[in-house]
């Protein structure tokens, strides 16, 4: 990493593996984005909720259920959402999961 870019060779890589629980760190952080790596033991749950900003969660490693706005989905690698401000949305993991969240920069306000 320098001050001009950031590299993984494998994102996934970066996350932190967990027995239980949920682990969250940030790898990156300016311009408005932030980039967080998520890791969910089997069974845990990050329980429905909305975010301020728009997102993108891509799923790196494991299995689970997505719940978006009252749409159910499975969630394998590979998977990706992006999701506007405000949508409601839960993850229940059912392998360890790990995803990446990218909390995209918030809409202009309407001029």
């Amino acid at each position: 990493m320098t001050d001009q870019y950031t590299f993984f060779p494998d994102i996934a890589d970066e996350a932190t593996a967990v027995k239980r629980g949920i682990h969250s760190q940030t790898i990156s952080k300016g311009e408005g984005v932030e980039v967080l790596l998520f890791t969910l033991a089997p069974g845990e749950l990050l329980s429905e909720h909305t975010s301020a900003r728009p997102a993108i969660v891509h799923v790196l490693r494991g299995t689970g259920q997505l719940t978006v706005a009252d749409d159910a989905y499975p969630l394998a690698p590979g998977a990706w959402l992006r999701m506007a401000a405000g949508t409601k949305h839960a993850i229940v993991a059912e392998s360890d999961l790990t995803f990446a969240l990218y909390l995209l920069p918030r809409p202009e306000a309407d001029a």
